[in-house]
């Protein structure tokens, strides 16, 4: 074989290599978790019919890549169904609006002991972070509690569990090299006894027109091992050129909310995506956003308070 072959051969072989290096890698379970033999069935059953993908994962309609080291892996739209509706007893529903989910890459998602996160997009605008360093998160703590205890009147009414918002399990943190805004709630669903924590924590990176959301499912006790992961799992995204929240122009699209707003609102349809719950919230979601309010039932008056100068119709 002449050399001019074993160019082509060498420089084919190279851009291969270059592709592969710069786009998602999908494999199966078995190479994902190969000191794993341990699997049920059941957990087969589902392991077998998944991706896990490494690598660079394009966010359709985000202007956003997730760039996914060895360490984690990332699950498609499809497979994330699966997680939240076969996996974890939700319905149907709850998989909607999602652009996929990230685990670290010791955990299968088919192990109680697994924790992940949802991955979405708001497209609400440019999020100013003005209001970082004079935020009283103290006080907004207060206001939401107020707010979830007043909500849970409305709750037991129609029959659905109550809620507790114990409190900060991380306070509010933002990161402003990163523009990432990062929090945990410690919260307790209903009054069964002994009485069980929910974290939710949550991430918000923020770009030109809208942020990227993380929102955690994990138990309190997994706390730590989460907060260890933030940074890395902060550098995950990537803003298209031109998107990033450097990028910002006069007279684009601005979101109607700050950080405070973010904290406010927060990700209520996915606190307690791991047990359950979601049946109890998905109903009213499709209702106008009737889900927040009863989760975090003071949120509008918060945002009337927040936005109270503004006429009716703002």
């Amino acid at each position: 074989m002449g050399d001019t072959n074993l160019k082509r051969i060498y420089a084919v072989a190279t851009a291969l290599v270059l592709m592969l290096a710069g786009s998602a890698l999908a494999q199966p379970y078995q190479s994902m978790f190969p000191e794993r033999n341990d699997f049920t069935d059941e957990a087969k059953k589902y392991l077998e019919g998944m991706d896990f993908k490494q690598g660079a994962i394009p966010l359709p309609g985000a202007n956003a890549t997730l760039n996914i080291p060895a360490d984690f892996y990332y699950l498609d739209p499809k497979d994330t169904k699966t997680v939240i509706v076969d996996i974890w007893g939700n319905p149907a529903d709850a998989a909607e609006g999602m652009l996929g989910m990230i685990f670290p890459a010791k955990y299968a998602p088919t192990e109680t002991e697994a924790w992940g996160s949802l991955v979405e997009y708001s497209a609400d605008g440019y999020i100013s972070d003005l209001d970082a360093a004079t935020t009283d998160y103290d006080d907004l703590l207060k206001t939401l509690k107020e707010s979830v205890a007043e909500s849970n009147i409305e709750r037991e009414k129609q029959g659905f569990p109550t809620i507790t918002l114990v409190g900060w399990a991380s306070a509010p943190r933002y990161d402003q090299a990163a523009h990432a805004l990062h929090w945990a709630r410690d919260l307790i669903f209903g009054n069964e006894q002994p009485t069980s924590h929910t974290l939710n924590y949550s991430v918000r990176l923020l770009g030109r027109e809208g942020v990227v959301q993380y929102n955690f499912v994990a138990d309190l006790s997994q706390l730590e091992e989460i907060k260890a992961a933030i940074p890395s799992v902060i550098k995950l995204v990537q803003f298209d050129k031109g998107k990033t929240y450097e990028d910002y122009q006069q007279g684009d699209k601005l979101a109607a909310y700050g950080l405070a707003g973010i904290i406010a609102a927060g990700a209520g349809a996915k606190v307690a995506a791991k047990v359950g719950l979601l049946a109890v919230a998905l109903a009213f979601l499709k209702k106008g956003g009737f889900l927040i309010v009863l989760l975090f039932g003071g949120v509008v008056r918060f945002f009337r308070g927040l936005f109270g100068k503004k006429s009716p119709d703002a």
